[in-house]
């Protein structure tokens, strides 16, 4: 599976954007799909995540402001960030998994790097 992430770029705090992903395989075949940030000299964490019960989950920090979404019609998951704040500056990777022979199996898109300027 490869997944390829774009939307990414340079905002001014209080601006937008929509980060979109785009895996070879189709969404049907995926269990759990999100976006993760690594901010630099940080740890990766979960922005937000569509669970296996299909349900979408926010991490604190970005609760009201952002929005996973999938589309199948484009076969895309989509991350709508509004009202950016410089602490979100972060590489963001789209994630995925997929049950596979009695195993989940973890895949990882190349990230894309958001950057917010106070």
């Amino acid at each position: 599976v490869q997944l390829q992430a774009s939307g990414g770029g340079l905002v001014q705090a209080g601006g937008s954007l929509r980060l979109s992903c785009a895996p070879s395989g189709s969404l049907h075949a995926f269990n759990r799909m999100g976006w993760y940030r690594q901010a630099p000299g940080k740890q990766r964490e979960m922005a937000a995540i569509f669970t296996s019960g299909g349900n979408p989950n926010y991490a604190d920090f970005v609760k009201g402001r952002f929005t996973i979404s999938r589309d199948y019609a484009k076969n895309t998951l989509n991350l709508q960030m509004n009202n950016l704040k410089p602490e979100d500056t972060a590489v963001y990777y789209c994630y995925v998994d997929q049950y596979y022979s009695d195993k989940y199996y973890d895949y990882w898109g190349q990230g894309t790097q958001v950057t917010v300027s106070s």
